[in-house]
Formats: C-alpha cells, sequence, structure tokens
C-alpha cells in the first residue's frame, strides 16, 4: 500500500533517494523497481535487516532494472549519516509525528536533498487521526506513538520554513480512515473482533486486486477522510551567480 505517488515526486531511473524512516520498506521497494538507487534508512535493525532480506530477493527474482542498487542505513533522523545534497529525491512517509523534535528532522531531510530536487512528506491527516485519538487514548499513547496531530497549515508552515516549496497536497487512504475508527472504538489490540476482522479483509482486498469499486469509493473519500496528508516539494535550486562585468 503505497501512499507517495512517485510520478508526483518525478522520480526517475538511476536517481539517488531516501526512504527516511523506511519501516517495513513499503515505499523503498517501489523506488527499487522504477530503477532508483535507494537507502532504506530507518533506527531499528529489525527492520532493516528484513527490508535488505527483501532487496536481496527482489534482487535475484529480476524484479528490479539492471543497475539499480539499494542498501540500508541505521541511524538517527535528526542526525542523517549523509553530505550534503547527496539525494535527487526524499520520502519520509508516516515518520514526522513520532518525533519529538520535528523542525530540526525537516532541516536535516532539507539539507541532503540536491538543489532541485524533490521530496514527498506523509503524516496522518488532522481529522482522522483527531477522531482516533478521541475514541482511543491507546491508539497514541504508547512508547514510541504518534505525539502530535498535524494540520495541513502547520506542516507546510514548517517545511517552508525550512526552505522547500509547496509543488501539491494530496489525501488518500480513504477506506483506511474508518478501519481505524473501528478499531479505535472496539479497542486497538482486538484484531479478533468480528466487524474488524471483516472490514481488514476489504482493505486486503483493495490493496491485493484493486476491484474497481473500492477504487471508485477511494476517489470519494480520499478528499473527505483520506488517512494520510501528503505534501510534495521542491528544494530550490542553487542561484547562480551573476558573470562579472
Amino acid at each position: 500500500m503505497l501512499t507517495v505517488d512517485f510520478d508526483r515526486l518525478g522520480l526517475r531511473p538511476g536517481e539517488r533517494v531516501l526512504d527516511l524512516g523506511c519501516g517495513a520498506g513499503r515505499h523503498a521497494f517501489e523506488m527499487y523497481r522504477r530503477g532508483a538507487d535507494v537507502i532504506a534508512f530507518d533506527q531499528d535493525p529489525d527492520e532493516l535487516a528484513t527490508v535488505r532480506e527483501w532487496f536481496a530477493a527482489m534482487r535475484d527474482a529480476g524484479e528490479v532494472p539492471d543497475g539499480a542498487e539499494a542498501d540500508v542505513k541505521e541511524g538517527d533522523a535528526l542526525a542523517l549519516p549523509f553530505a550534503d545534497g547527496e539525494f535527487d529525491r526524499v520520502v519520509a512517509a508516516e515518520i514526522l509525528e513520532h518525533v519529538p523534535a520535528d523542525i530540526a528532522a525537516i532541516e536535516e531531510l532539507v539539507r541532503v536533498t540536491r538543489p532541485g530536487g524533490t521530496v514527498a512528506l506523509t503524516v496522518p491527516r488532522w481529522l482522522p487521526e483527531a477522531i482516533c485519538w478521541k475514541l482511543s487514548r491507546a491508539y497514541h499513547d504508547t512508547p514510541g506513538g504518534h505525539i502530535r496531530i498535524y494540520t495541513s497549515e502547520e506542516l507546510e508552515a514548517k517545511t517552508t520554513a525550512a526552505g522547500l516549496v509547496l509543488e501539491g497536497r494530496d489525501h488518500v487512504h480513504g477506506l483506511h480512515a474508518p478501519y481505524w475508527w473501528l478499531k479505535c472504538a472496539v479497542g486497538v489490540d482486538d484484531a479478533d473482533h468480528p466487524l474488524v476482522r471483516a472490514y481488514h479483509r476489504l482493505l486486503v482486498w483493495e490493496i491485493e486486486k484493486q476491484p474497481a469499486v473500492l477504487r471508485a469509493a477511494g476517489r470519494v473519500l480520499d478528499p473527505l477522510v483520506g488517512k494520510s496528508l501528503v505534501l510534495y516539494l521542491r528544494k530550490p535550486a542553487a542561484v547562480r551567480p551573476r558573470d562579472a562585468g
């Protein structure tokens, strides 16, 4: 289940890309399939070990173009171990809501993006997230859980203050918001509740088969209650000094 539209991000084969806070690697895998040179970055060594195994399996299965490379790197989002301007594209999907020093994390991802490069940031959308918080404290009040709810205005202000230019926004995963409201209502850990199990089967059907009826439902629900807010941003190209004389 992808949150970022890589065509809108401008991703091209051969570009060096960073999946910041990659988690299980869903975006890193898709960028690798598209021929990018991918670094999957996270602070969880167990997640990274699994991502590395999947990268190898994709190579062995011939799922990636010749010449594409992928690797993992463990570290802290507040002190990225990369050079200034190292990446053509950066993805940070569903990570900033976990980070106390979010402005510092944004400044770091801007630093490692090349001038003219693009960034995709995704966070839980305010309304669906606020409903989850109201329904269940256990949804967010856990170690490493969500510590803030962003409005689009707040996230846009923080990213533009860090030097990025907003190029577009989107709301996605409209079918997923009611699922999380249901989980919060019955208990976030109650995966065996009949309604939760039934809705989960619906989402699996959506992800695996992409039936027309659910695609149509998503187009209606995404702008209304899409679970995730996505910002597409660009780091301005460096301004060349005037020629003397």
